[in-house]
């Protein structure tokens, strides 16, 4: 995950030609959308408000007291440091690349600060993460609950980045490269946390 993160980043820093024009040609088609169909923008904006990166790590939070409180010290601990380092590096990430949202003409939202990557789509990727990693174990195989607890990770995730670029405060590959950052978080903290456990399985 990180490797076609750093080449996406590498392109937007390079200001590579064809990736801005597939970048400005997606927003200008859903900017269009937006301003043809006021319900789709209001729709789009209750889910990127209820999924934003501060509700979600609301949620987190509770789910690390949850963990706690059942005994799952070592699952609540990585759930804390999975949110905790994501959020932590796209921030850092933005400054490094600098790249300004798109500029649109009567835009139907606004955000503050830099574009790469989405902190949304990154929040949402890490949480999408928990959500599979904490209640898959805890469905049986073909179950209506792994279905469910799935489509409820794949939800806010793809629909979380959507709404970024449906509203025009983002621009689609920076949606993508928050996926793959808080993917690549996932999966780094989850095998750190599966070594230490197979080194230290008497550990809380």
């Amino acid at each position: 995950m990180l490797v076609p993160f750093a080449l996406l980043a590498t392109l937007v820093m390079g200001d590579w030609s064809p990736l801005r024009r597939l970048d400005a040609a997606i927003t200008a088609d859903l900017h269009a959308v937006a301003h043809d169909h006021p319900a789709w923008v209001s729709v789009m904006r209750l889910w990127t408000d209820v999924f934003a990166p501060m509700p979600l790590r609301a949620g987190a939070l509770c789910l690390v007291v949850w963990l706690a409180y059942r005994g799952a010290r070592r699952l609540a601990v990585w759930v804390a440091t999975t949110m905790i380092l994501g959020g932590l590096l796209g921030p850092l990430l933005k400054l490094v690349v600098g790249r300004p949202r798109p500029d649109l003409p009567e835009p139907v939202a606004l955000a503050p600060g830099l574009s790469f990557p989405s902190g949304h789509a990154l929040n949402a990727a890490l949480a999408a993460g928990v959500l599979l990693v904490v209640f898959l174990p805890r469905t049986r195989a073909r179950s209506a609950a792994r279905v469910a607890v799935w489509a409820a990770a794949l939800a806010i995730a793809l629909v979380t980045g959507f709404s970024r670029v449906a509203l025009g405060v983002h621009w689609s590959s920076d949606v993508v490269a928050g996926w793959l950052l808080g993917t690549a978080v996932v999966t780094a903290t989850t095998a750190v946390f599966a070594l230490r456990a197979r080194r230290s399985p008497s550990a809380g």
